[in-house]
């Protein structure tokens, strides 16, 4: 009886097995702008402008499971794997809602606090997976009113059990700090003080304006604490979540509350280049394996100037102490790790490259001028919208070539939207993905109108196996806006051809101006694009900007250091796969 029972119990396990629908196929890699349910922003509602956003983020590890705070989103996201994350409304959460939100785990407790300038709560939970929260205390900043806490980051130091906060968001106030009283509920147990101001004469990264070339005054904002070998690394954000620029910086100290020194090496976090630019103003926290993360916040600014989205780095600390981000291809996928990886992650990089960029698109209608080649020029506030939002619209990309396709990645744009309420049951994408080898036989090979209702504006898709095509194909099914509108079709795999040679003829000269420093290369035919990749030393180059094989061949960087040598090099991208370094070039 219990051999029959066994077999039985067998069998349904097997056909369950057989019929798992494609959707359930987990993914193992991800892409940013990160893959969530963006909420719409009600700021703007008198002016009716509608858009999804998403900014600030802090992701924490609590209890070996990860929950991501965001501004103005009237809850969070929880994630067991940093992949899949689910949206979660709290039983209790402020009126006005949280802006650049603070959040510190400690021991079985998850704090969670907003930006302010008046007397508002701290809330706590131990069950934030479920979205029970209770006040912890009602905390009264006691400080001058354009001082904040806004932007305000927790810190609790395990080593000696004291707790802080830092605070700062300003272009005219510094980046402040406090010890609180834990047996006070975490009100001031001193006086806060400052902790160091911007110095864009100095540190050309923190100049304000797209590429650092704008000379308004400079903004601070977004502290976080990460304790590393006994040495405190206070992060800031800086010089404006407008630009491509917007970047991570940090000063160092051997006590919570300094004095500080300014890194040479900075910024820390850094994308000016490709389609998903800026990383600043985020967190830094440590995954189950113990490998760092960099968060960060990255601009799309089309219907307002605060439209952004989330993008996560592999970060970390080398032999040395210092501090980085990796953003190397930092907007194609990754693979998510499940161990201790080396070195600054360059091994989560997929090696899919970018198929789509600048290849022909047909489109099934277009309103007016959105032209549909726009959504392959990888630049997120160009965008192409059909006549109608209805079932069936297409985009097809022709890669012009057969390729391997392995992930494609669906970006919407809120065009003339009218949605602020964020009601699931109308708030949802649904689209196919469809492929051929010669553009009359189609195969599905994606189709989330079968799946779950969720909202995906930067829809990141795994293929559960590589698939060989010529043309590739969005179907479309739902959003909830009145105009379909799309600003970027990504398409990811690899070419069966060489990888592309590496670029000759690389010079870097540094100017007068030690905060700027000349670029310029040879190109390579049939070349994507380039990452040049820089650092402090030759074996530290961890920065990169990437640029397009159709953009000139020179560049004025205006990130350096005055004081601090650097180093240079360069490498080429196409569809193949990526070349040799070139040699490094060093300037004083």
């Amino acid at each position: 009886m219990l051999s029959k029972l066994n077999t039985i119990i067998y069998l349904i396990a097997i056909l369950c097995i057989i019929s798992i629908p494609d959707f359930a196929q987990q993914p193992t890699t991800y892409c940013n702008p990160m893959d969530i349910d963006y909420k719409y922003n009600f700021e703007q509602l008198n002016e009716k402008i509608s858009y999804r956003s998403g900014a600030d983020p802090v992701i924490i590890n609590h209890k070996s499971e990860y929950f991501l705070f965001v501004t103005i989103s009237g809850g969070y996201w929880h994630s067991k794997d940093l992949l899949n994350w689910k949206y979660i409304t709290a039983n209790r959460w402020p009126f006005e809602d949280m802006c650049a939100p603070a959040a510190v785990s400690v021991n079985d407790t998850l704090f969670l606090f907003q930006s302010t300038f008046e007397s508002r709560p701290i809330l706590y939970s131990v069950a934030p997976e479920k979205g029970i929260w209770e006040f912890y205390n009602r905390w009264t900043p006691r400080l001058p009113k354009d001082i904040g806490p806004w932007d305000p980051a927790l810190f609790h130091d395990p080593d000696t059990n004291r707790w802080f906060m830092y605070w700062g968001s300003s272009n005219v106030y510094p980046i402040f700090g406090a010890e609180l009283d834990h047996s006070k509920k975490l009100a001031f147990k001193d006086q806060y003080k400052s902790m160091f101001w911007l110095n864009q004469y100095e540190h050309g990264w923190e100049r304000f304006g797209p590429n650092h070339s704008d000379p308004f005054k400079p903004f601070t904002e977004g502290a976080w604490m990460t304790k590393y070998n006994g040495k405190y690394y206070l992060q800031y954000g800086a010089p404006g979540t407008e630009y491509n620029v917007y970047a991570n910086g940090t000063y160092v100290a051997d006590d919570p509350l300094g004095p500080f020194t300014y890194a040479p090496y900075n910024p820390v976090s850094y994308k000016p280049g490709g389609f998903a630019t800026g990383a600043g103003h985020g967190n830094t926290f440590q995954d189950n394996f113990g490998n760092y993360w960099n968060t960060g916040t990255s601009w799309i600014g089309l219907n307002w100037a605060m439209e952004r989205r989330i993008v996560m780095h592999p970060a970390g600390f080398d032999k040395d102490g210092q501090m980085f981000a990796n953003t190397r291809f930092g907007d194609f996928p990754h693979k998510m790790t499940s161990k201790k990886w080396n070195g600054k992650g360059d091994e989560l990089f997929t090696g899919w490259m970018l198929l789509s960029y600048k290849k022909p698109v047909t489109a099934s209608s277009t309103l007016d001028t959105m032209s549909a080649n726009k959504i392959t020029d990888e630049n997120p506030r160009t965008f192409w919208a059909a006549k109608q939002n209805k079932p069936g619209e297409t985009l097809t990309i022709d890669l012009q070539k057969e390729q391997e396709v392995k992930a494609i990645q669906v970006n919407y744009t809120d065009y003339k939207s009218d949605i602020f309420d964020n009601k699931p049951e109308q708030v949802y994408t649904e689209f196919k993905i469809l492929v051929s080898v010669d553009g009359k036989k189609w195969e599905i090979v994606r189709d989330l109108i079968k799946e779950p209702k969720r909202d995906r504006p930067c829809a990141y898709i795994e293929l559960t196996k590589p698939v060989k095509a010529r043309y590739v194909r969005y179907e479309h099914g739902h959003v909830a806006s009145p105009i379909l509108a799309i600003s970027e079709f990504r398409i990811f795999g690899n070419g069966s051809g060489k990888s592309p040679a590496t670029p000759k003829k690389f010079t870097a000269v540094r100017q007068k101006d030690q905060r700027n420093v000349d670029l310029k290369w040879e190109k390579v035919s049939g070349a994507v694009g380039y990452n040049v990749l820089w650092g402090i030393a030759p074996d530290k180059l961890y920065q990169t900007y990437q640029f397009w094989n159709d953009e000139p061949n020179m560049f004025e960087l205006r990130a350096l250091n005055v004081g601090v040598p650097y180093f240079f090099a360069i490498e080429t991208f196409d569809e193949n796969g990526v070349s040799g370094v070139s040699e490094v070039v060093g300037v004083k």
